[in-house]
């Protein structure tokens, strides 16, 4: 087994963190810790959060529906296991508690099992927030909507994994070199175990400065695991029973508001909903549009954009698997309506001037660009509809309404082709 050997100064690894925290803030906004908060009380009853945090495991719930996939509920078990508050972790991906040593195949499994929707388990170096490493068996599993079949949530369960388990793995535990290195510097010598050793000197100057997030890029290439730890039968039965608990309980919570989940893909319908990482993809275009299916009854909206429910001011369970027609009203103009029923009838694109309403029955002037949507062979899978308010401020914007609606109509095109070609988003 090769020798990896890689400096980097405490001081260069905190620059790092802190960039990377703050462009995941900005990226969040204020708006998307609203979503953050909308996520569970959406679909469960308001005492959700209060029974999940009474069950002991360590676990993390997200949300695929939102951009970037954040964390929107934290066990209490998992708070204390890697020492962040509630409020550090939520809206936070999953990616900011890994570190130089994590292995970045077992990251692409995750990844994958992200994106195919289904359940998965492995042995995982995660880090804790004052920088120690820990072993974890990480247990994945889809939350469903019976309703529809969509992922509403992943539950990610990480249980530790024991010193007994590391010496009864198959030859995975490996001594470490000790570290080298002054106190502005961490030198590490990986040779894959599963125990890290690094200089305490640097790890305490690291500690006493590090900013409130431990976030370690995901680009970041330092020192990975070319063996893990291997979790024993007692990690995998607790895995095994928190997951059942956890569904259990949402099971129980989503009963009460009419939104039934599940462990397993319980939709009624004929057609396969929007996967989770299609759901991923089109979480980063900014701009207001749905997605509606052409080969379900009615034409439902299969997808709605965070910025569309800013504009009308609906929520996402009151948007999807609805006719755009609840946008209409009163003086909406007939003469729109039949420029779009035709554009659909033609498969052709078209671009109209129509009066819509929000949830608050106000109306605006919505410019709407219609759009089919093909698939990597060719077939119309979706027909995208973005729209511009007329009456609000560009904020800005130098590029033309109609420049931003093919934009976007643009980025909505390749996320659809490269999904529909086995093409996964690029960050979990």
């Amino acid at each position: 087994m090769g020798l990896r050997i890689h400096t980097i100064t405490a001081e260069e690894e905190i620059r790092r963190r802190r960039r990377i925290v703050a462009k995941m803030d900005s990226e969040l906004g204020h708006e998307g810790y609203g979503l953050i908060d909308d996520s569970l009380s959406s679909r469960y009853s308001a005492l959700v959060r209060e029974a999940l945090d009474e069950l002991p495991d360590n676990f993390l719930i997200t949300d695929p529906g939102i951009s970037g996939n954040p964390i929107v509920f934290a066990s209490r078990g998992f708070l204390k296991m890697s020492g962040y508050s509630r409020e550090e972790v939520l809206g936070r991906n999953g990616r900011i508690f890994q570190g130089a040593g994590t292995n970045r195949r077992s990251v692409s499994e995750i990844r994958e099992a992200i994106r195919q929707e289904k359940t998965m388990q492995l042995s995982l170096l995660n880090y804790k927030k004052d920088g120690t490493p820990i072993w974890v068996l990480f247990h994945l599993s889809p939350v469903f909507s019976k309703e529809d079949g969509r992922v509403s949530h992943f539950v990610a369960v990480q249980v530790p994994i024991s010193t007994n388990s590391w010496a009864s793995g198959s030859g995975s535990r490996r001594n470490w070199s000790n570290t080298v290195g002054d106190s502005s510097s961490m030198r590490e010598i990986f040779v894959g175990s599963c125990r890290r050793e690094v200089c305490l000197d640097s790890v305490a100057e690291l500690s006493r400065s590090r900013p409130y997030d431990s976030y370690v890029d995901s680009d970041y290439r330092g020192l990975e695991a070319e063996e893990s730890c291997e979790a024993g039968d007692l990690e995998k039965q607790k895995a095994a029973t928190a997951v059942g608990n956890i569904l259990s309980t949402l099971t129980q919570y989503s009963q009460l508001t009419g939104k039934v989940v599940c462990g397993n893909r319980c939709s009624s319908f004929g057609i396969l909903p929007i996967s989770s990482s299609l759901n991923i993809s089109l979480g980063r275009i900014k701009q207001s549009f749905v997605l509606t299916d052409p080969h379900l009854l009615d034409m439902p909206i299969v997808y709605a954009s965070d910025a569309f429910i800013k504009l009308t001011g609906y929520s996402r369970h009151e948007v999807l698997g609805r006719n755009c027609r609840f946008l209409q009203g009163p003086d909406t103009n007939f003469e729109a309506l039949c420029q779009i029923r035709e554009s659909i009838q033609t498969s052709q694109s078209c671009t109209v001037r129509i009066l819509n309403y929000r949830k608050d029955r106000s109306s605006f002037w919505n410019l709407l660009h219609i759009s089919p949507v093909r698939n990597a062979s060719g077939k119309i899978a979706f027909y995208v509809g973005v729209q511009i308010d007329e009456g609000s401020k560009s904020n800005g914007q130098w590029l033309s309404p109609e420049m931003r609606q093919l934009g976007a109509v643009g980025a909505v095109k390749v996320a659809v082709r490269s999904f529909s070609m086995g093409v996964g988003p690029s960050k979990s």
